[in-house]
């Protein structure tokens, strides 16, 4: 029974994925690549490419965000997943001034944990193992002073016992930034790719998606806010719920089936989020996820699924990051991510 309890808690993550609707899960290999590892992120509704502030955090999922404030960086980040499932990454940043080029490498993992094995009566006969890493380089480009472009490279191996799997994607995005308007426009194609050897003979895809992202920094207040759309490479995400209430109609007795409007499809992109900058030194985030809100809510017991926040702290020349988001009744989210700059200590000691 624990290993049973164990392999479905395992699979219930795979397709809740976190930002990752049960109706998009299962239809992808490698989810660990729709895991908002990050914090910021996190506390931001999952998918946040589209603030232009020096944060690796952000850089390693929107090549397009990294510059020369990045380089010399050092990203680290933990998530304690569900039933004992841990996920986390390390990231550094490098600057090339003489190519006005930022690279950033990057490894990330997924630990499912140690299993019982056992046979056909129950029987333990052993233990097995199950993970996934993700491998990364990146770079971005700055074409001027407004526009700069990115792009990552990924290496992605997965091992489910004997089942082992590996693929090849690609991230490509674009960052437009104004700071004297307080206005960043971002746009990405992420986990363009394909698997090179296949768990079993069935060849699944990447979870591929399109995601465009606007922030706006009011210049005479402490508010940055945010929209991001997500999933944008399939407009309708609605779905038939067989756990829906059926409404008959009394006259004729038919099932009344409800409309979906085009105002329907449309906020199931929507992510609207805040941060309140109360000093350089203390954020507060907040976001709200619809889409997650409608699929993984519990009519009955709504608590607050769809909401996440969290807090940025700047300790020394630390910055510590903290996010929290409600996938699902039985599943809430607490990431911690670290940043520092090499930079930073060095002036100090200077």
């Amino acid at each position: 029974m624990p290993a049973l309890f164990r392999s479905t808690t395992v699979c219930t993550a795979a397709l809740l994925a976190t930002t990752v609707s049960a109706q998009l899960g299962g239809q992808a290999a490698f989810r660990l690549l729709d895991i908002p590892a990050s914090a910021r992120a996190a506390a931001l509704g999952g998918n946040y490419l589209a603030v232009k502030d020096a944060d690796l955090n952000l850089g390693i999922y929107n090549p397009a965000l990294l510059d020369s404030a990045t380089g010399q960086q050092i990203a680290l980040s933990y998530l304690p997943y569900f039933d004992g499932i841990k996920v986390g990454y390390a990231a550094y940043a490098h600057h090339l001034d003489s190519a006005r080029v930022t690279l950033a490498a990057s490894v990330q993992y997924l630990d499912y944990g140690t299993f019982q094995r056992t046979d056909e009566v129950g029987e333990v006969i052993g233990e097995f193992r199950a993970g996934e890493q993700v491998f990364q380089v990146g770079a971005g480009y700055p074409i001027d002073s407004t526009f700069s472009v990115g792009a990552n490279l990924k290496y992605l191996n997965s091992a489910l016992d004997t089942y082992r799997s590996s693929a090849w994607g690609v991230d490509l995005a674009g960052v437009f930034h104004k700071r004297k308007l307080g206005l960043t426009i971002a746009g990405a194609v992420r986990n363009i790719g394909a698997q090179l050897t296949t768990y079993t003979e069935v060849r699944e895809k990447l979870p591929m998606q399109m995601q465009l992202g606007i922030t706006y920094k009011f210049r005479h207040a402490p508010f940055r806010l945010g929209l991001m759309m997500e999933q944008l490479q399939r407009w309708d995400l609605t779905y038939e719920d067989p756990n829906a209430q059926v409404t008959i109609d009394p006259t004729t007795g038919e099932v009344i089936e409800e409309k979906v409007t085009l105002a329907d499809k449309a906020i199931l992109h929507l992510v609207p989020s805040a941060e309140i900058l109360l000093s350089r030194s203390f954020m507060l985030r907040v976001a709200y996820n619809v889409r997650r809100r409608q699929e993984l809510v519990i009519p009955d017991k709504p608590s607050a699924v769809g909401l996440s926040f969290g807090v940025g702290l700047r300790v020394s020349k630390f910055h510590i990051a903290y996010g929290f988001s409600q996938m699902h009744l039985a599943g809430i989210s607490n990431t911690l991510s670290l940043g520092m700059r090499f930079a930073d200590f060095k002036r100090a000691a200077g």
